[in-house]
């Protein structure tokens, strides 16, 4: 999981443990790496400081990992795809280092993987059964204990250009949430 220790990657890092994946988060500071190990991940990588590939090729015995779920895009994501097994996957889901990569088509031919993009909104509108049951199941994991929701902090709404102020600066883990009202 690159981009770990945010929302989404924390959300997947659960959900990969709640299906009984083996999780390598990939976070850039340690404060980061050890939220995403509160969460469930198995083994993680600073990726600010640690060689992506090599990491990942000393976890995995050189096997290389079966899915990475891409949320920060730039320059992690071609090393990442190259660290995937015969026939893995890369789930795009966003572009928190604000580049759009360019990804060498030859490599999805040479590992036989495949680039799958993940769009929750589009998803949501387009397959609205399935979202159905992706949300029946991601309740029951919230209620059987296995999704926790992780709040980096709670802060009233007129506080809200300093969460923005936060999130861009990346001193978030997980979600800061505003608070309407303080009768909430």
């Amino acid at each position: 999981m690159l981009g770990a220790s945010g929302g989404i990657g924390i959300a997947a890092i659960q959900i990969g443990a709640a299906l009984g994946a083996r999780v390598i988060a990939c976070a850039s500071s340690e404060e980061k790496l050890a939220v995403c190990r509160q969460h469930g991940a198995t083994d993680t990588i600073d990726y600010a400081h640690d060689d992506l590939r090599e990491r990942i090729k000393q976890l995995t015995d050189g096997k290389g990992v079966d899915v990475v779920c891409d949320a920060v895009g730039g320059p992690y994501t071609e090393p990442a795809l190259r660290s995937t097994a015969w026939r893995g996957r890369l789930l795009v889901v966003g572009f928190a280092a604000g580049e759009i990569p360019k990804i060498p088509l030859n490599l999805v031919l040479l590992k036989g993987c495949a680039i799958v993009g993940v769009f929750w909104g589009e998803f949501t509108r387009r397959e609205p059964t399935l979202y159905n049951e992706s949300v029946r199941n991601l309740c029951a994991w919230y209620v059987e204990g296995k999704l926790r929701p992780h709040l980096s902090e709670i802060l009233p709404l007129e506080r809200a250009a300093e969460a923005l102020q936060k999130m861009a600066s990346r001193q978030v883990t997980g979600k800061i949430v505003l608070r309407v009202s303080s009768e909430l």
